[in-house]
Parts: structure tokens; sequence; C-alpha cells
């Protein structure tokens, strides 16, 4: 217990990345008078054990990135184009490339207490000027509770507080089980192998987990989940900013915003019947919307909201700002009900700007008919952590609800006087910044199309007894729905995690090959060409590349990070950067028109997010037991219809092969 707590008081006092994060009394979370039911459960090895052991993510030979890049190129150029960028990088890896790489594994060397990735990324999240709004924060909505009853707004909302306050309480008590991967759960997801594991000292535990087959992930993002809020800062970097001695909720309704405590002085949550009673007070308070909601201002580009925020501050209103800083976390009550998938998509990537705070690191979401997502800001951390998070509360919100339908709210204190609704004191200049961001807003939004596709003649199962790889064909089936509808092969990106690897974000698997165009032209223009065992043969040559893509880009062996990581550190030099990053090529296969992220979840009925650039598809799905969804996003240049159109034509097709049938 000692290390786990040495390493936590280290991370809590260090300030790195634009991060600032103010110290937490664990032992307050701890407490000998809190109930078991103050936490989710009780992991016997401490959530934090595997940190200090865990591997470094590598920083890949250079040979291997350019090798790696130039694969990827390949099939979005022409045979001139091609031998034109491939002579830039071979210049590249025998010059200031190879200069720029030994410089970057010296400065790794150097900081062992991170990643050589972890810097830089927060530098790019934190610089962007951009709205966090489309172009950033992604949103996953949760099933719904099966048990009807609990999708009433106020139960699921409470229940939802308490089990998010149970969550964080658990974590911040080191009782929180740590995130494994277990490649063998019969051997290292049992009481025996944790009983064990506990005692084995923390620098050397992710070795003991590595010899049955497990892999602890990176958890350094968790901290960060509550109490934390990204502040606009002017024309430079934006900041982190966590204060864990917040022990209150930010609820936001009609853009009116209230906060209250969730956690009392000693650390203990608020009972579940007050909490329920708080939000009751909230629900039916018949405050009108505010003329100028304060909300919309975090939708604002970084710089305007920087200096609109200084504003408010010399207005009188740094108090208020701080509350809304330091709260645990969001909770967005919507007015609305949600008619159907679509509706839903756009309520939780956006909905009408009022009720966020954008920049808050996770807003729950809870529509009036009971639907709920979570919103939330990326720079801090990667789905991972989110997906945990909200894996947790569903199974806590439907497993063991601490409010009931018919529950009878109980006032410890009366609800008027213990939540309180922030106003702000606004000028005439500030009144007019936020009429102009809800202006900008609503025409950001109003170019955003959502549409979404449910492929039901088979899935995972029927895939992997195939023997292919269920996201291969997936990515393929994008790549030849993009074929069809536009005659070309683009640069796509899939996001896949590095937690593997001690401060690992995410390295880009580059779906786009030489083995997906040939088959894609097999499919699409050549029917008719090829017989069956033919087209079989390019799945198979499809699902296996695709496969070493994957475990490389999860290894840290992708070429994306190592390319950006050497131009940050060029730029930061003042050095001028080499013809590969000036290379129309280079520019092009970081202009990703096809965005894609997978997740699948017991817990999640949709995920999704915007394009990330004007003539793209965010592309958001999931490939099931026995069907494949798509949720997908795109701006007037593209037609996201047509496009879900061609991807199902694609997936029939490619089926049509899998079950040994001719092409019709």
């Amino acid at each position: 217990m000692a290390s786990l707590l040495s390493v936590q008081c280290v991370a809590s006092m260090r300030k790195c990345g634009g991060v600032i994060h103010l110290g937490v009394d664990r032992r307050r979370y701890r407490s000998k008078t809190a109930s078991s039911s103050e936490y989710l459960h009780q992991s016997v090895v401490p959530t934090m054990h595997y940190q200090k052991s865990l591997p470094r993510l590598p920083v890949p030979k250079l040979e291997d990135s350019i090798r790696r890049y130039l694969a990827a190129q390949r099939p979005l150029l022409d045979d001139d184009q091609f031998r034109a960028t491939e002579k830039i990088a071979q210049d590249f890896q025998s010059g200031v490339g190879k200069q720029l790489h030994e410089e970057l594994v010296a400065h790794d060397k150097r900081n062992k207490h991170t990643s050589y990735i972890s810097g830089p990324w927060f530098d790019m999240y934190l610089s962007a000027r951009d709205s966090v709004v489309l172009n950033f924060n992604p949103f996953m909505s949760f099933n719904p509770d099966p048990k009807a009853e609990y999708n009433d707004q106020l139960v699921r909302a409470s229940n939802m507080v308490c089990s998010a306050v149970r969550f964080m309480k658990t974590l911040r008590a080191g009782l929180l089980e740590p995130e494994v991967f277990h490649l063998n759960p019969a051997k290292s997801d049992t009481d025996g192998f944790k009983n064990f594991i506990r005692w084995v000292p923390s620098s050397l535990s992710w070795y003991g987990a590595y010899m049955v087959n497990a892999y602890p992930l990176d958890m350094s993002q968790y901290f960060r989940l509550f109490n934390s809020t990204r502040i606009p800062k002017l024309g430079r970097r934006d900041e982190l900013f966590t204060d864990e001695k917040g022990r209150h909720v930010l609820v936001m309704r009609k853009g009116n915003m209230y906060v209250f405590d969730i956690v009392d002085r000693d650390g203990n949550m608020v009972k579940p019947a007050e909490i329920q009673s708080h939000l009751k007070y909230i629900l039916s308070d018949l405050t009108q919307a505010p003329s100028f909601p304060l909300g919309v201002l975090t939708s604002e580009n970084r710089d305007v909201w920087a200096g609109l925020r200084d504003k408010l501050i010399a207005a009188g209103n740094a108090e208020n700002l701080a509350v809304v800083d330091s709260a645990l976390f969001c909770l967005s009550l919507d007015d609305e009900n949600m008619k159907d998938h679509i509706q839903v998509s756009h309520n939780m990537l956006h909905g009408n700007g009022c009720n966020r705070w954008y920049d808050k690191s996770f807003t729950i979401i809870i529509a009036k008919d009971g639907q709920a997502a979570i919103n939330f800001e990326h720079s801090w951390g990667d789905g991972v952590a989110v997906l945990r998070f909200q894996n947790e509360i569903f199974k806590d919100t439907t497993e063991k609800p601490l409010v009931h339908p018919g529950s009878t709210p109980t006032l410890a204190v009366d609800s008027g006087s213990a939540v309180r609704r922030l106003q702000f004191k606004l000028d005439s200049e500030l009144e007019n910044g936020i009429k102009q961001a809800k202006v900008n807003f609503d025409e950001a939004v109003s170019k955003l199309t959502i549409d979404a596709m449910e492929f039901k003649k088979g899935g995972k199962e029927q895939l992997k007894k195939s023997k292919l790889s269920p996201d291969a064909i997936a990515q393929l089936a994008f790549q030849m729905g993009f074929l069809r509808q536009y005659g070309q092969t683009v640069a796509t990106y899939e996001s896949c995690s590095t937690a593997a690897f001690k401060h690992g974000r995410t390295e880009t698997i580059r779906p786009a090959s030489i083995h997906t165009k040939q088959c894609s032209y097999a499919f699409v223009f050549q029917r008719g060409k090829q017989s069956i065992e033919q087209l079989r043969a390019m799945l198979n040559e499809c699902s296996k590349y695709h496969g070493q893509l994957t475990k490389d880009a999860a290894m840290g062996q992708g070429f994306d990070r190592h390319l950006f990581a050497m131009r940050f550190l060029a730029n930061i030099k003042g050095q001028p950067l080499h013809s590969l990053y000036t290379d129309p090529a280079y520019t092009a296969i970081n202009h990703n028109i096809l965005s894609t992220s997978t997740l699948t979840s017991p817990a999640v009925s949709l995920g999704g997010f915007a394009p990330v650039v004007p003539d793209g598809f965010g592309v958001g799905y999931g490939v099931h037991d026995d069907w494949i969804g798509c949720n997908v996003s795109s701006y007037p240049s593209r037609n996201v219809h047509e496009f879900l159109q061609c991807v199902h034509k694609s997936l029939e097709d490619i089926f049509t092969v899998v079950e040994g049938k001719p092409l019709r």
C-alpha cells in the first residue's frame, strides 16, 4: 500500500503537459465509517498497482516507420506521385529524419516517467483554436435500462449521479479494479491470481500479469475524469484544470446552471433520497431559460472564448466560474423527448448549445424520456477511461439502483437552500458575445447531417467462423462503399488505443491498403471476372493484412505518431520542416476523409463524432454477433445517406461471397 500511495502522491504533485493537478487526501475516500454502499466494489488489487511497472511506449525504428508510411501511401497515389513521395521519404530517412529520430530517442530516455507522444499530443489538443464542439468532443449513448420504469428522467438521473459518486470514491480510495486485458481469463481473472498479485511489488506487478497472459492498461488518465475542466487561454495552449476538493455537481437545465453538494465534508456520498430531492427541485423550477445562456460560450473558437472569459472574470464572475470548473462533473437535463437514433445523435453530440458546458471533462446528458449519453472533452484523455466509467455506471444503475420508481425524496435540508442557481453579471459586450456564439453555433451544427444503418444479414459470429477479422471486413466495406460512391480510394483513419503502455494515447491504423483497393475494385468494377474462390482469397488477404496493421498499432508500431513527434520536435527547435512534411502526399494522407472509430459494449447503444475534415465522413461503427451498425456524419459536400447505402451493398456482397454464393 505504501508504494501505491507514493505513486499517487507523485502524480498529485506533478505539473506537466499543460495540466494542473491539485493534491487530494486519498484517506478521506477510504474512511472506516464509509459503508460498502459508498463503493462500486472493493478490489483486492489496488487500482494503480500495475502503473509503476507498465512497459514504456516504444519509439519505432525509423526505417520501419518510413516503410509503413510508404505502404499506406501506395493505394492513394499514382505511379509518378508515389515515386516522388518515395524519393522524399528516403531522403528524410537518411538525413534530417535520422537526426530528429535520434533526438527523439534521447529525449524519450531522459523522460522515463511518461511516453514520447504524451507531451506532443496534449499540445496538439490544447493548442487547437477550433471549437471543441464537432471538432473534438464525441458522444457515447447509454442503452436504456432493461427495466422500463427506471428510465424515468428523475429516477435515472438520480441513479446515475449516485453511481458516478460511487465510481469516484472507489477510484480515489484505490479500490477500483485495475483495467486489465485478459487473454486467458481462466488463469488471470481469478480470485486466486488477484490474491497472489496484490503482494507482488508494484515495480514487478506487470511482469506477474504478463506471465499469465494478462495485460494491465495505463490508468493515468482516470484522475482527470472528475473535478476537471479545460480552460481557454488567449493565443496559446489551453489549460487542463483539476481541483479534487470540489464536492458539488453542476446541473444544467434550460440553459440555467445549478450546483449542489453530492459529497459531504467527510467524503461520504450525500443520501440518494436527498440527491433525488435536489434534482426534482431543479426539474420543477419554473425559472425561464436565460436570454443569454452562458454555456454556449464553451462552443466558441478558443481565443474568442478566452477573451470573453477574461471579461466575465473582470465583471465579477470569478467565483462562479471557479465553482463550474471544480464541479465533479456536469449533468445536463434536457426537456426534449428523443424520437429516433438520429435525434439522439444530434442531441448528444451537440444539442442546442445552451444546456451544455462543453469544457467539462465529461457531461452526462439525460433527455426527458430518460435516454442518456456521455459527451466528453477529448484533450485530457481517450475513450478507454470514459468507456470504463460508462460500463461501470450502466452496470451499477441497472443492477444496484439506489433510487427506485415511487421512491419518496426525503429532505435532510430544504432543496431550495441546498441547491444554488448560479447567476452571472453580464454587460453589453458579454451579451453580444453570447448572442454571436449562438449564431456561430447554429450555423456550424446546421451543416451537419447524421444517418445510421443496421446490416442484419450477418456479423461477428459468421465472420469468425469463416476465419475473417470482423473489424477488417467492416473497414473493407467502408473502402468498397466509398469507391462505389465516388470512384476513389482516400485517406482513412482508424483509432487504436496504446493504453497497454505507460501514458500511451492512440495510434492510427491505416485501413486503406493495396489489398483493400484491389479487392474493392474486384467487387465494384470487375463483377463476374473473378471466381468465388478468388474473391474469397482477396477477403482473406485483406483480413490478414488488417490484422497485422492492428497488432502493430496496438504495440506502438504505427508510423503516424512517430512522424508527428519528430515534426513537433523540429517545430520546437525552430528547424525548417523537411519536404516530407510539405509533400502534398503527406498533407493528403493526413486529410482523413474517412475517420472511423469502433466500440461495442453492453452499456453503449451508439457513439458518434463529426467528420474531421469538411469533405469527410465521421464513421462510428460496431460489429455485433449477428449484425453490423454504423452511425455516420457528414457536411454538405458529402452524401451520407448514399454512402450508407453503398456500405450496405458492399456488406451484402461480402457476406454473399463468405457464404460461397456468386455475386448477382
